[in-house]
């Protein structure tokens, strides 16, 4: 069972190398490292919309935060696996993004998770909105909005 209510029409996929750091005393992947390859994915998703977060800083002053997590663990990567990470949009809001993204080593899924992230202004740290030229490029990538 998923976590998300809806279907994404684009699914982004990432590649992420499982290292030493990676891992946890017992050899498998610690659980808070699938949110950094989380984050990873989310990143390199916005660079393939031509949106660099550090010229978005800059330039609008303007940072995207997780607001809500939450992570499903259904299976364990080891030392050098070769992951699949997934970002799937599924809400584009004025101010928020939602996404279904999901850890694979091939056909296996190993963690599955919904994240929320917000748009917040860089020197005050409140709520803005999205620039409306970036949001202009997201939409397209998701089937709800709001």
């Amino acid at each position: 069972m998923s976590l998300a209510a809806a279907a994404s029409t684009t699914v982004f996929e990432w590649p992420v190398r499982v290292y030493w750091e990676d891992t946890d005393a017992g050899g498998i992947v610690f659980y808070a490292n699938y949110l950094k390859f989380m984050e990873r994915a989310r990143t390199e998703w916005l660079r393939a919309q031509g949106v660099e977060q550090q010229a978005l800083a800059e330039r609008e002053g303007a940072l995207f935060v997780v607001t809500d997590a939450r992570l499903r663990y259904l299976g364990s990567a080891r030392l050098d696996d070769a992951l699949q990470v997934s970002v799937e949009p599924q809400l584009i809001g004025r101010a928020r993004l939602s996404f279904l993204q999901r850890c694979r080593l091939g056909e296996q899924l190993l963690c599955e998770g919904q994240i929320t992230v917000a748009c917040i202004d860089r020197a005050q740290h409140r709520p803005r909105r999205i620039p409306s030229d970036i949001l202009a490029r997201l939409q397209p990538q998701a089937d709800l909005t709001e």
